[in-house]
């Protein structure tokens, strides 16, 4: 396997604090905010181009959105460019932005194939349906989905959470293809935001019991 899901960790981030002075009646559901398909950040894709351009500001988004201390912020931003380089050669890569007056978020990948470098490791572990599906070019790799903390952690199952809108937009621009990730085993931060944002593992979890190797593979439909 040479491509999996990056996404920032938050683990080093506090949970929000409720605003003082302010109280909520039991059982009224709380006030929505964040982006929404029609408020807040614009989506738009970029071209193999613009990527190149944009890639010192890509990185900076990763590593602001990661946290800690200037080293591990240097780290964070070298080893996502690494990432982010690999998958751009692909063929079919695809990276879309959100931005306001400044850049927010972005998420990427490309058409996965029935034979090439992203199956390795999984030979004759994979459902079957997974393999037709890239066979026919029905599926897609997310690789990436760099956003902010709160996306994580605030309204996961509302259609305007920026990383569901970000995800969503990938699979449509590519004719509403199946989206596919893999994740190192023992992330279990990412999975839980994967599937809070509607990923579910491949094959109903049957592939946990079959494949105890270093990396889950997860499935997201797309909207219908």
């Amino acid at each position: 396997m040479t491509a999996h899901m990056i996404l920032p960790t938050i683990s080093n981030l506090p949970a929000p604090r409720p605003t003082p002075g302010k109280s909520r009646t039991p059982g009224r559901p709380k006030r929505e905010q964040g982006s929404s398909p029609h408020e807040g950040e614009r989506l738009r894709p970029l071209t193999r181009g613009q990527v190149e351009d944009r890639l010192q500001e890509l990185g900076d988004l990763y590593a602001e959105v990661s946290g800690g201390g200037p080293w591990a912020w240097n780290q964070a931003r070298t080893g996502f460019l690494r990432h982010l380089a690999a998958d751009a050669r692909r063929p079919g890569f695809s990276l879309l932005i959100a931005e306001t007056t400044a850049l927010t978020g972005c998420a990427y990948g490309f058409p996965a194939r029935s034979a090439g470098p992203w199956w390795e490791g999984f030979d004759g572990h994979l459902p079957v349906s997974l393999l037709r599906r890239a066979a026919s070019g029905r599926l897609f790799v997310v690789s990436g989905i760099i956003v902010p903390p709160h996306v994580r952690r605030e309204y996961q199952n509302r259609a305007w959470n920026l990383a569901r809108r970000l995800q969503q937009r990938l699979l449509a621009d590519h004719g509403g293809v199946l989206g596919v990730t893999s994740v190192d085993s023992g992330d279990d931060g990412t999975v839980e935001a994967l599937r809070s944002w509607g990923w579910r593992s491949a094959g109903d979890d049957a592939l946990t019991a079959l494949l105890p190797g270093p990396f889950r593979v997860l499935v997201l439909a797309p909207e219908t």
